[in-house]
C-alpha cells in the first residue's frame, strides 16, 4: 500500500525555510541579466506578431477561384508532369504540361523555381483540392498585360507583321492582333507595302518591326500601333545624344537623304541637318542636284545648332577656304581681270572674276557714253576684260570697270560724285538686301 504524503506530513516551513527560499529568488533575480530579459520580451512580442499575420493569412477567407479568371502565381516546383504554382491560396495550382506548350516552345525563354507567371483557371479546385491552370490560355492575357504597360510608360515594342490589307498592316506582338495603320508605315515596311489591295512584295510578311501604341482597348480587342512614333522617338533620342556631343564648326561624315529647290538634307546618323543653297557652293547655285545626290556619303560643316529645336544647319562650302581670302592678297587696284556678267541691275551689273568672287561694274563705269540701262551695253553670260578700280576687303567688295581699258573720248569730264550718288546708294542699299538674304541663308530652319 503506497503511502500518500499529507499536507500534515510535509517539510516544516519554519521561519529557516522561509528565508532561505527568499534568498533563492533573490540570488535568481540578481544572477538575470536585465538586457536578456527585454530581448526575450521582444522576441516574444515580434513572434507574437509574425504567429498573427500568419494566422490571418491563413484563415482570412479568399475569393472563391472562377473557371476562365486570369491569376497570378509563382513556380514551387518543376517536374515532367507539368507546374506546381503557389497561387496565395491554401491549396496550390497545377499546370499540366499539356496546358504550358507555348512555354516550353520559347527557347528565349528558361523557367526556374520563383518564376512568376500568369495563368488561367481551367478548373477552380479538383478532387485533390487543387487547381488546374493552363499557361497557353493566358497568354493572350499576358500579351495584353504587356502591352498596357508598355503603353503606360510609353516604351517601343517588336511584333510580326502576319498581313497586309487595303488599310495597312496586321501585326502580332506579345499574343496579341494589332494594327499598323498605312500613314504610319515607314521605312522599309512602306517601301514593301503594295496600295490598292495588291498582295505586298516579298519579305513585308514575316517582317519584325518596331512600333509603338497608340490606342488599346482590351474590351473591345483594339490594338492600334505606329512605326512612325517609334522611330521618331528613336531618332529624337539619336539626336539628342548627337547635339550633346556636337558643336559649331565641327566636321562630320553624312548621307545626303533628300533634296529640294532650297537645300540638302542629311542624316548624320541618328539626327538630319540642312544644307541651306546658299550654303553649297561659294558661287551660283541654281539647283542643288547640280551638287550632291541622294545616297552619297560625304564630310559637312556644322555651321550652326539650335538646342532648343534640335535644329542642325551644315555647309559644304566651308569646307574649302573662302574664294576671297585666298586671292584678295593678290589684288592690286588698276590690275586687269577677266569677268563674267553674272546678273543685270539698274545701277550696273555683276561680273564674276573667280568662283566665289564677284564685283560691280556700276552704271557709270560701263561706257563713256551716257547708259540709261546696263542691257544696253553687257548681258548676262557675257566675259570680258575688266579693271579693278576699287577694293573693299572688310565687306569683301570689288569695284570694277569697263570703260577705263581704254582712253576717255577727247573732252570727257568724269561725272562728279553727287552726280552718281543717288546710284551708288541704291548699290549699298541692294548689297544690303543681298547681306541680309545671306545671313537669312544660315538660319536653322
Amino acid at each position: 500500500m503506497s503511502e500518500v504524503q499529507t499536507e500534515n506530513d510535509q517539510p516544516d516551513s519554519g521561519p529557516d525555510s522561509k528565508t532561505t527560499s527568499q534568498d533563492s529568488l533573490e540570488n535568481m533575480a540578481a544572477s538575470t541579466d536585465p538586457s536578456e530579459n527585454n530581448n526575450e520580451k521582444e522576441t516574444s512580442i515580434s513572434t507574437e506578431k509574425f504567429s498573427m499575420d500568419e494566422l490571418i493569412e491563413e484563415f482570412l477567407p479568399h475569393k472563391p477561384l472562377k473557371r476562365g479568371e486570369i491569376i497570378d502565381g509563382k513556380i514551387m516546383s518543376i517536374n515532367d508532369n507539368g507546374l506546381l504554382i503557389d497561387i496565395g491560396y491554401k491549396s496550390e495550382g497545377f499546370i499540366p504540361t499539356r496546358e504550358m506548350k507555348t512555354l516550353v516552345s520559347d527557347e528565349d525563354k528558361e523557367i526556374k523555381i520563383g518564376d512568376e507567371i500568369i495563368a488561367f483557371v481551367v478548373n477552380p479546385e479538383t478532387n485533390s483540392g487543387s487547381s488546374v491552370l493552363s499557361i497557353d490560355r493566358a497568354r493572350g492575357e499576358q500579351g495584353w498585360r504587356v502591352l498596357e504597360k508598355a503603353m503606360q510608360n510609353d516604351e517601343s515594342c517588336y511584333g510580326v507583321i502576319l498581313s497586309a490589307n487595303r488599310g495597312g498592316a496586321v501585326v502580332e506582338s506579345e499574343g496579341v492582333q494589332g494594327f499598323i495603320p498605312l500613314s504610319q508605315l515607314v521605312g522599309p515596311s512602306r517601301e514593301l507595302f503594295v496600295n490598292g489591295g495588291e498582295p505586298p512584295k516579298e519579305g513585308f510578311v514575316g517582317m519584325k518591326i518596331q512600333f509603338k501604341i497608340i490606342e488599346l482597348n482590351r474590351r473591345r480587342n483594339r490594338a492600334i500601333f505606329s512605326e512612325r512614333v517609334a522611330l521618331e522617338a528613336e531618332r529624337q533620342v539619336l539626336k539628342k545624344k548627337l547635339l550633346d556631343n556636337l558643336k559649331e564648326g565641327d566636321v562630320i561624315k553624312g548621307r545626303i537623304v533628300g533634296v529640294s529647290n532650297f537645300g540638302a538634307f542629311v542624316d548624320l546618323g541618328g539626327a538630319d541637318g540642312l544644307i541651306h543653297i546658299s550654303e553649297l557652293s561659294w558661287g551660283p547655285v541654281k539647283n542643288p542636284e547640280d551638287f550632291v545626290t541622294v545616297g552619297t556619303d560625304m564630310d559637312v560643316y556644322v555651321l550652326k545648332i539650335d538646342r532648343e529645336t534640335l535644329k542642325i544647319a551644315l555647309s559644304l562650302r566651308r569646307l574649302t577656304p573662302e574664294p576671297w581670302e585666298q586671292i584678295q592678297s593678290g589684288l592690286e587696284i588698276g590690275q586687269k581681270v577677266t569677268g563674267t556678267i553674272t546678273k543685270l541691275a539698274n545701277f550696273g551689273a555683276f561680273a564674276r572674276i573667280e568662283p566665289g568672287v564677284e564685283g560691280l561694274i556700276h552704271i557709270s563705269e560701263l561706257s563713256y557714253d551716257v547708259v540709261k540701262h546696263p542691257k544696253n551695253v553687257v548681258s548676262e553670260g557675257d566675259k570680258l576684260e575688266l579693271q579693278i578700280i576699287r577694293i573693299e576687303p572688310d565687306r569683301k567688295r570689288l569695284g570694277l570697270s569697263i570703260k577705263r581699258l581704254s582712253d576717255p573720248p577727247e573732252g570727257y569730264e568724269e561725272p562728279k560724285n553727287d552726280e552718281i550718288s543717288d546710284d551708288e546708294n541704291e548699290h549699298d542699299l541692294e548689297e544690303a538686301k543681298i547681306d541680309a538674304h545671306d545671313s537669312d541663308d544660315t538660319k536653322v530652319d
